[in-house]
């Protein structure tokens, strides 16, 4: 009895350490906001550098000396030219970096005149510039010391870090501010300048190669400098001489700090600091970015071997860690320490969010989810906005997606977005999967929950979802690349289906039956079709797919594959994102058509639209052209306004339904579709969801509809678009009985969203969006379909 009584306890805090290690796991959970909000830079310039203000403005800076102001959420709010344009037989000035001097209110800009230009930050007007730099300044970096001192420091590239220390800055720089101009800007030679009262000039020879990135380090009182050179990849040092005699101490001090002048001449040559006045860090392939965090006593580097290197910026014997996952150089590294985040960018334009403690990653946005493309140029994270800016061949914000408070007549089913959701006839059950791979088993007849499990004890997130043929086992794909078949009524993972090796993102899953057997057929960014045979009773926990097709290895997808649809007994359609659509003959693998492109001729001068293909039905008994054959596929394009994300059709596949990406369900009759007709008229449609939605299934029995989204709710409709409720939400309905439906209500969010609001652009077209169901709707706003 005792042991039975152990059991029970050991078990007990077995679950309890299971709840608890969940709920830190869900605190970790971060992502951006998905795609980026872009805004264009102009021209093709590069812009050299970003930088954010307290007021959570940002300032980019282009190389031709064009600096704009933009709103957190990157509306240009103010430009300026900083050059004018000198004699035609003169070359054009560029700019190399730019920082800010917050507390001066200035903007220091290095140029490859070997100049630094100091401008006044609230009217970018020329203040002064100190010029005859004998080597460009690559890189710029300013530090403020404290009782009105400061330093400003410059790399170039022979390797040198070049400082100037300021004391009494705010008079100094007055004083250069009333020298004699030149090109209407008052300047002072270095030479001048380093020999000023209150000025300490110091060059230090630190690396063989071009310097990267140059900082101050206001906690070490030190200066740290990037290369890619192996040698001394990064070093960190005095920003003086600190191991000499007492007596050059002495006259540092007085120079520095008291003002005196010096009776000496200025000498070029830069110094070596002794072994003892710096650390260096020796990194293969060199360093490309850095950055560090006094709170976690951490530095970290990237750079050429494409490996995130974690140190304790006093040892540099070896890392502390190593993350892996970026597949491009490291352009660009930011460390927010209140959030123990490491934020990093890559050549790639692939964005990552990595976990300080748990050295792990957290987010990946690759340039296909951001809409981040080119080169970049300029990376800043602006930890007041709490969002990334990243500069390429646009300016994009990447935030961070925050837990909004939620009014508490909000009705949820999730916490976090709901990546998919479905029907199981059999047992009558609704089965939805969210963001942070929580499973929940709703009862299809009242809205209650049933049962709720953890999908996956790691990080990776949920992706698509089917039911096995008989309803009874549920299938789950993720970002992982792995699929799992559960017992999604006891939480139970019956068996694991993987690919040998590295896995990528499975997008989409269904089950397939070819002559009378039983399959499960996923695809995603491999690029592949894995099809994996269904036989329950296999005793093997681990399930390897079969060999793939030759057609597919050989003439198959270039371009990741978003989804899968079957047409029995033998037809199979996958999409991709570049368009392309291949109907592949399931028995044999060989490919029985091509669609490549989704847009026709006429629509070539829509190019850049998105022609990705996230969804595909199969239709029959369509209305054909005499000599076009008796299946049709019809797949989402992508209109002006809102992409099409999913289609669903009844059993008698006479209504197509739509969903898109700001929430609308279109329902078009296509029993009355033309061919020839550009695109079909719906019916009606009307609001489901405040965000994009990620399932639509349509239970044919009960002529209801099934949806779910990322604005983390699954919500059931009748066929006309009647609210019958929310899952989760308090109030129990009843499926045959309308009078138990939230119908005619609609749900909270509805009333206080802002595209439900008269103002909104979207809804100054012509026809009105804000209608909870509408029979009017124009070809402009329904969203494209396209059949092929």
């Amino acid at each position: 009895m005792s042991f039975v009584i152990q059991a029970d306890f050991s078990n007990y805090l077995l679950e309890q350490h299971k709840a608890k290690e969940e709920t830190v796991r869900r605190t970790k959970k971060v992502a951006f906001n998905l795609p980026a909000t872009m805004s264009e830079c102009g021209h093709g310039v590069p812009i050299v550098n970003i930088h954010s203000l307290h007021n959570g403005t940002v300032l980019t800076v282009r190389e031709d000396g064009f600096v704009c102001e933009w709103s957190p959420k990157l509306d240009p709010q103010r430009t300026k030219l900083m050059f004018s344009e000198g004699p035609a037989n003169r070359r054009s000035k560029w700019v190399t970096d730019f920082t800010l001097m917050s507390e001066y209110k200035k903007l220091m800009i290095g140029t490859g005149d070997g100049e630094i230009q100091f401008y006044e930050l609230s009217t970018l007007k020329p203040y002064c510039q100190i010029s005859g730099l004998e080597t460009i300044p690559l890189t710029l970096d300013y530090g403020y010391i404290g009782s009105d001192k400061c330093c400003f420091l410059y790399g170039d590239m022979e390797g040198c870090v070049t400082i100037l220390l300021l004391s009494s800055a705010d008079d100094t720089l007055r004083l250069w501010n009333r020298l004699p101009k030149d090109e209407n800007v008052p300047n002072i030679a270095i030479k001048n300048a380093a020999l000023s009262p209150n000025v300490t000039f110091v060059r230090w020879k630190v690396h063989h190669d071009w310097v990267t990135q140059v900082k101050y380090l206001h906690s070490f009182h030190a200066v740290a400098s990037s290369s890619n050179e192996e040698s001394s990849s990064l070093v960190v040092g005095c920003l003086l001489p600190l191991t000499d005699s007492a007596q050059q101490l002495r006259e540092i001090r007085e120079v520095c700090y008291k003002g005196k002048n010096r009776k000496i001449q200025l000498s070029w040559t830069p110094q070596v600091r002794a072994s003892g006045d710096q650390t260096i860090f020796s990194v293969h392939k060199g360093v490309k970015a850095f950055d560090l965090c006094q709170k976690h006593c951490l530095l970290v580097t990237g750079g050429m071997d494409r490996l995130i290197r974690l140190w304790n910026p006093r040892f540099s014997e070896k890392p502390n860690g190593i993350l892996k996952g970026h597949s491009a150089p490291i352009f660009s590294l930011c460390i927010s320490s209140e959030d123990s985040r490491i934020f990093s960018v890559s050549t790639d334009s692939t964005v990552k969010i990595w976990h300080i403690q748990d050295q792990s990653c957290l987010f990946t946005a690759d340039p296909k989810a951001s809409g981040i493309h080119g080169d970049v140029s300029a990376c800043s994270y602006s930890p007041a906005m709490r969002s990334l800016y990243i500069a390429a061949d646009c300016v994009a914000v990447l935030p961070l997606m925050l837990r909004p408070r939620r009014h508490s007549r909000i009705t949820v089913s999730h916490d976090e977005a709901v990546m998919c959701c479905g029907y199981s006839e059999e047992l009558r059950q609704v089965v939805s999967c969210s963001e942070g791979s929580v499973v929940k088993v709703w009862d299809f007849e009242t809205g209650r929950q049933i049962f709720k499990f953890n999908a996956t004890p790691d990080l990776s997130t949920i992706t698509c979802m089917t039911f096995d043929i008989k309803g009874r086992r549920l299938v789950t794909g993720g970002s992982n690349g792995c699929l799992k078949v559960w017992n999604f009524n006891s939480g139970q993972c019956l068996k694991t289906l993987k690919k040998e090796g590295k896995c990528q993102q499975v997008c989409d899953c269904i089950i397939l039956r070819v002559q009378g057997n039983f399959y499960v057929a996923a695809v995603g960014r491999d690029r592949r079709i894995d099809i994996y045979p269904d036989v329950p009773e296999d005793p093997y926990h681990v399930q390897r797919p079969q060999p793939s097709w030759k057609d597919d290895l050989k003439s198959g997808h270039k371009e990741d594959i978003l989804c899968v649809v079957q047409c029995p007994p033998s037809l199979l359609a996958t999409g991709s994102y570049n368009g392309e659509i291949i109907v592949w003959n399931a028995a044999s693998g060989s490919i029985n058509c091509r669609f490549v492109g989704p847009l026709s001729a006429r629509d070539q001068k829509t190019e850049g639209l998105d022609t990705s293909v996230p969804s595909m039905v199969f239709m029959k008994k369509l209305k054909l052209l005499q000599h076009s054959p008796t299946t049709a596929l019809l797949a989402p394009g992508s209109k002006f306004q809102q992409k099409i994300t999913k289609l669903s059709m009844t059993d008698e596949k006479t209504l197509l339904y739509a969903a898109d990406r700001i929430g609308y369900i279109y329902v078009y009759n296509m029993e009355s579709f033309d061919p020839e007709q550009r695109s079909p008229r719906a019916e009606h449609f009307w609001r489901a969801h405040t965000s994009s939605i990620t399932s639509l299934e349509i239970v044919t029995g009960d002529q209801v509809v099934l949806t779910s989204s990322t604005d983390h709710t699954v919500r059931l409709w009748s066929s006309q678009g009647e609210l019958i409720g929310t899952f989760g939400q308090p109030e129990k309905w009843n499926v045959q009985l309308p009078s138990s439906w939230i119908h005619p209500g609609v749900p909270y969010e509805f009333l206080i969203e802002s595209l439900s609001m008269p103002h909104h652009d979207i809804l100054t077209r012509k026809s009105h969006l804000s209608a909870t169901i509408s029979s009017d709707v124009t070809e402009t706003d329904r969203g494209e379909l396209k059949t092929l």
